[in-house]
């Protein structure tokens, strides 16, 4: 206990400046703007926030564990979840500085925040990325150590964490923005500073209103879910009970000890398990056919498609390809690529904000545009349209270090990289310092391509130049 007397003391010292720090990086944070009138919560909205001053959010709370239910029972749900993390975090992190004065400080921070916060390990990444999108919220506590590292950013179940708001969507107080409540007894376990706990919100109702928290990607869909697993369980059940042949017994006059005997040693001789009927009125074996329509499940077809219609992607990604016209797949692909892009930049977000507040408690305060933290692969585009958008770009004239950026890479690191080549023994040197050949000819056919999309070739110049022999 001895040891962690400095680091609160530290961190209290740290606190106080930090306010202010805070205030300038996010002025909307606190109290009302200058000129800022009226409130930014409906009123439903805000009775529903008194309450959640005094106990959890157990609307909130109850989504998030029918989501977490869904992923745990349902295997489509599950690769539904699985699968936007993955596509979000390809490729890995990459910090893009625009100011060169500051790289070499940023670099070195980033590079050391980095490994401490595992933030270069996938599974780190993913199970953030799975949290994002099962909680729709990202909640990260920062940790510090005693010399104001930030050391860890453990992600926190944001079904508990109650934003400590007023009436008007702002904090009351920056120094006590978040609590986490216990379940059972309502009690505080918790409370953290609006700079100690990262919350990245997914499609709040209001981005401005501090207290409107993120919604989980499928809590759309969940209703929609209910009636298609008991339809599921039903055409189960009916399948079972009116599939097979079965037949009906009829021993006319019999008792009811001679049906017994007959029914045991009928099944008996058998040798399994059997459902036939058995009467003691009129005699006769009489055939009892199965249900003919068992393959008309068009209500379950409509469930499942209006299930994936609130998905992120279409069901032919996941496995239902009936009946897709491959053309149409391809354009549903991109709008599927559009909701992993935009969940790139929310959890993308996180890291940054989480990145900015080690860097103002080690005295640092970067301008909010001197940096940006982004996922390397875009999933809209794919690599090879990458690499053509890239070439068009050399064509137009761009700046190499502009182009570099666009395609996910850090710079500094490929101009290092080349410095490194440069000085290496190579025989065939490349003469030009941008990286590309020189002399390298781009040609850009608009309209020469699938989907009328842009052809693009690249011709080296000759040993002479480009101007034939001597």
């Amino acid at each position: 206990m001895n040891a962690l007397v400095p680091i609160k003391q530290t961190m209290a010292v740290a606190s106080r400046s930090m306010r202010a720090a805070w205030q300038k990086f996010f002025p909307a944070a606190g109290g009302k703007l200058q000129g800022e009138q009226g409130d930014r919560v409906d009123a439903e909205t805000a009775l529903h926030r008194l309450y959640a001053r005094m106990w959890i959010d157990t609307e909130r709370r109850e989504l998030v564990q029918m989501i977490r239910t869904m992923d745990r029972e349902d295997g489509r749900v599950k690769r539904i979840h699985s699968k936007l993390a993955r596509d979000c975090i390809r490729g890995g992190l990459v910090l893009q500085v625009k100011e060169r004065h500051s790289s070499e400080v940023l670099k070195r921070e980033w590079s050391a925040f980095l490994g401490r916060l595992q933030l270069d390990n996938v599974e780190k990444l993913k199970s953030d990325g799975r949290g994002l999108v099962m909680e729709g919220n990202l909640p990260l506590q920062l940790l510090f150590d005693s010399t104001m590292n930030v050391v860890a950013g453990v992600r926190m179940p944001s079904e508990t964490i109650q934003p400590m708001t007023d009436l008007g969507g702002r904090f009351q107080d920056p120094a006590k923005a978040f609590e986490q409540r216990d379940v059972m007894t309502g009690r505080t376990i918790g409370s953290w500073a609006a700079w100690q706990m990262v919350m990245a919100r997914l499609d709040p109702d209001n981005f401005d209103d501090l207290g409107s928290m993120g919604r989980p990607f499928l809590d759309s869909c969940a209703k929609t879910w209910r009636k298609l697993t008991m339809t599921e369980e039903d055409l189960v059940i009916r399948r079972r009970m009116r599939a097979p042949l079965r037949l009906a017994h009829v021993l006319e006059g019999a008792t009811d000890d001679d049906l017994a005997k007959y029914r045991q040693d009928h099944e008996a001789k058998q040798g399994e398990i059997t459902t036939d009927f058995y009467l003691n009125r009129k005699g006769g074996v009489q055939p009892v056919q199965g249900d003919s329509t068992l393959g008309e499940i068009t209500d379950v077809v409509h469930l499942l498609d209006s299930f994936y219609a609130g998905g992120p992607a279409p069901k032919a990604l996941f496995g239902y390809t009936d009946g897709l016209n491959r053309d149409i797949l391809e354009d549903l692909k991109r709008d599927y690529y559009d909701e992993v892009d935009g969940l790139q930049d929310c959890q993308a977000s996180a890291y940054a904000i989480a990145f900015r507040m080690h860097l103002l408690f080690k005295g640092v305060d970067p301008d909010p545009d001197e940096f940006t933290l982004r996922f390397a692969q875009r999933r809209t585009d794919t690599p090879n349209q990458v690499a053509d958008l890239a070439l068009k770009y050399m064509a137009l004239g761009i700046p190499w270090e502009m182009i570099w950026s666009n395609m996910g890479m850090d710079p500094d690191f490929v101009l290092q990289k080349l410095a490194e080549q440069a000085k290496r023994t190579d025989p065939y040197p490349l003469p030009s310092a941008g990286g590309g050949q020189a002399g390298a000819k781009v040609s850009v056919t608009p309209g020469n391509a699938p989907k009328q999309e842009s052809s693009t070739s690249i011709s080296n110049a000759g040993g002479n130049g480009g101007r034939g022999r001597a």
